[in-house]
């Protein structure tokens, strides 16, 4: 099995999703349950943020034009129906089931045509930015797959390709950086620290260090917010005091 992550960079406007999120930074949506056939796709997602950030995330699955991950930048014309499962105080998960037209076009269904049936989707977008983790057999064509997928996004969003390796368990990182981060995100928390980002007072802000680093400023801190998640929970798994229970009174 290979595993194959990359991520979209939405631009202004193009996807009411992302937009809602630029607006919310601290908000968080990532997909519990994502599965498609050439014809459907039906997932659960959950979302975190505060109540306004939920609200606002709501509304845009469930009165948008059309269903959140087409890659259409108008109505396409599918049937969409978007139900809330859960809306909570910080939380919020919705089940989304979409029948697709011929005008429609998203990862998963291009993903089908190129990489075969049985691939396994995980989605995680904060602001403008929207990791894809796809779990596939290998034997499928990946140039054409984001040839397709290139064109599809046209100028709606920028591509990157994060990772392409043999299939990892959920969670886990490859050991290509520093400390076991994957290797933009081993550049970002380096090129934050040698530049001051972690000092108090901070000697540059997250913008002036993605302008040096040349990428959007929510790329830059999605890739400092992931390292310096793997780092926190690797401290404590493996840090003094881990397994003594006490240490912490």
């Amino acid at each position: 099995m290979r595993e194959l992550v990359f991520a979209l960079e939405y631009e202004p406007g193009c996807n009411r999703v992302a937009d809602t999120l630029a607006d919310h930074p601290e908000a968080r949506i990532r997909s519990l349950s994502l599965h498609a056939t050439p014809e459907r796709l039906w997932r659960v997602d959950h979302a975190t943020g505060d109540p306004d950030a939920l609200a606002a995330i709501e509304d845009a699955f469930i009165t948008a034009d059309y269903y959140a991950d087409c890659l259409a930048t108008g109505d396409c014309g599918a049937v969409q129906t978007t139900q809330v499962l859960e809306h909570a105080a910080d939380t919020l998960v919705l089940y989304s089931y979409w029948e697709r037209t011929l005008d429609c076009a998203s990862v998963p269904h291009i993903a089908l045509e190129h990489l075969g049936t049985g691939v396994l989707f995980e989605t995680r977008h904060e602001g403008r930015h929207y990791t894809w983790r796809l779990i596939h057999s290998g034997e499928g064509d990946v140039g054409a797959f984001f040839d397709e997928l290139e064109a599809a996004v046209g100028d709606c969003a920028q591509m990157e390709m994060l990772r392409t390796a043999e299939a990892k368990p959920t969670g886990s990182e490859p050991a290509d950086g520093a400390g076991g981060l994957p290797p933009e995100q081993d550049a970002a928390l380096r090129a934050a620290v040698e530049h001051g980002y972690y000092e108090s007072p901070r000697a540059v802000d997250v913008g002036d260090l993605a302008e040096h680093l040349e990428v959007p400023r929510s790329t830059l801190t999605y890739r400092l917010r992931r390292a310096e998640e793997q780092l926190a929970k690797r401290y404590v798994a493996d840090g003094p005091g881990a397994s003594d229970p006490s240490q912490l009174l």
